[in-house]
């Protein structure tokens, strides 16, 4: 009798803790279905089905969706987007690095007040600052204004709508991301390492490439893929700072939903770029193992 009643009253707790499991993971699991795995489905679907006469899509499968993936046209643009957050995590790397390595340095309270002052500006939005930007490096705007009053140039400098000014757009706008993992990497440092170092003869560039750097490269990995990924899609930046000129994927994404209505192609594009961020993401952990392993 005793044994049965145990084993009752742990089926009873059992079942109790699945509820309460399912209390706390259910609505999280709702909502991951609502509003990520079916958006996601039907992206994927749609980029298999042809364009509707007047937009939107008709239920007959094709391929050619991905197919005209391989127009050297989209091929163009592909690469340049590529290329340019290539260079934008590169130039946000070698600015954020010794900026974050001197953060380091100052004690909590301030530290603290500087992290708010680099997240400070994401309380305006990034459009306002944008065009704020486009205001200084136009043709007559500040800076060229400033220059021709003081004889400096005959002429204004071109420094929007220009790959540059999509660069530095990007730059901008993608800093902190790149900060903030390498200020919470650098601030773990172990600092008896690099004075152990010191002490057995090597010097400050060897300390850093042989300590420093390899202590610190998960910062670095994180905050690459975190302005990495937002480079390759971010249309808005292109537009404004570009000015139409920098056509890069994510505009092609917006055109092919938005101007041409091409809602298919557009859904291939999405797929493609979903697919080519998991591929970095994967390559991301893969190297994270294997500096955890070193």
């Amino acid at each position: 009798m005793r044994i049965a009643r145990k084993h009752t009253t742990e089926t009873t707790d059992n079942k109790g803790h699945r509820g309460d499991i399912f209390c706390l993971v259910g609505p999280l699991f709702l909502w991951m279905v609502l509003f990520l795995a079916l958006p996601l489905l039907y992206v994927i679907a749609i980029s298999f089905l042809e364009k509707g006469v007047y937009g939107g899509v008709q239920a007959i499968f094709t391929l050619e969706n991905y197919t005209a993936l391989w127009n050297p046209t989209y091929g163009k643009v592909i690469w340049r987007s590529i290329v340019l957050a290539f260079w934008t995590s590169v130039i946000c790397l070698l600015i954020s690095y010794p900026f974050s390595f001197i953060l380091s340095r100052f004690s909590g309270k301030y530290q603290g007040f500087c992290v708010l002052l680099i997240m400070l500006p994401f309380w305006i939005n990034q459009l306002i600052r944008l065009n704020g930007w486009s205001n200084i490096l136009r043709d007559s705007g500040v800076i060229n204004t400033f220059l021709l009053k003081l004889g400096v140039i005959s002429e204004p400098i071109t420094m929007m709508y220009t790959d540059g000014a999509t660069l530095f757009g990007m730059v901008y706008a993608l800093f902190p991301f790149m900060v903030l993992p390498l200020n919470n990497s650098i601030s773990k440092l172990d600092h008896s390492l690099i004075e152990a170092a010191h002490d057995l003869g090597a010097s400050r560039i060897s300390t850093f490439f042989r300590v420093i750097l390899p202590l610190t490269l998960p910062g670095i990995f994180a905050g690459t893929i975190q302005v990495f990924i937002p480079s390759l899609d971010a249309f808005y930046i292109a537009d404004v700072m570009g000015g139409g000129n920098s056509t890069l994927l994510g505009n092609l994404i917006k055109d092919q939903f938005m101007a041409a209505r091409n809602w298919p192609s557009g859904a291939a594009f999405s797929v493609i770029l979903i697919l080519f961020t998991l591929l970095v993401l994967k390559l991301y952990t893969k190297v994270g193992n294997l500096e955890d392993l070193a």
